[in-house]
């Protein structure tokens, strides 16, 4: 079991990236629900070993393209993040360390494994994987756009993923830079 989600996190954190054209020093922005994962509803049975599981799949795979994960925190935690310090802004640090059962499982893991980690109550991500219904856009820059990807479930998480890009201005006669897109 621990194999296949590992392998669904690690294809799901490639497509993101790859699809959403990521860049060195961007943050992706994740979402889990280890309950969700394992069959469970949202919250009520949180798993360490499979938060260890998928944050070692995203993690590892962010960091071979330079972008940083950041870590959504369980309603408990008001859905703070746990970031690297390298991409937090200092004035924005908050204290608090994630626990399985406030926080989460993932968001735990995140904190232990990080190489150096520090909590923030709110990040404007570049894009997102939520897994396990996780609630992930408050965390995303404008404008979010959902990206389809074909590795829909992480065990038994539903996954849905977004971008961001800028804002269109101008309205029907400008033109816009399809680089930025």
């Amino acid at each position: 079991m621990y194999e296949d989600i590992k392998e669904q996190a690690k294809a799901a954190t490639e497509e993101i990236i790859e699809r959403a054209k990521l860049k060195e020093g961007q943050i992706l922005v994740v979402g889990c629900s280890t309950s969700e994962i394992c069959g469970s509803r949202i919250g009520s049975d949180s798993k360490p070993d499979v938060g260890e599981v998928v944050l070692s799949a995203i993690y590892e795979t962010a960091k071979t393209h330079g972008v940083f994960v950041a870590a959504q925190c369980c309603e408990h935690l008001n859905r703070a993040i746990i970031i690297e310090r390298a991409a937090a802004n200092a004035d924005d640090i908050v204290n608090v360390i994630p626990q399985p059962k406030a926080g989460g499982s993932f968001a735990t893991a995140a904190y232990k494994h990080f190489e150096d980690p520090v909590a923030v109550e709110e990040i404007k991500a570049d894009a997102g994987l939520d897994i396990g219904d996780t609630l992930i856009g408050m965390h995303l820059k404008k404008v979010a756009v959902p990206v389809r990807l074909k590795n829909k479930e992480i065990g038994e998480g539903h996954v849905v993923a977004a971008r961001v890009r800028p804002k269109y201005i101008g309205g029907e006669r400008a033109h816009y830079d399809e680089n930025l897109e």
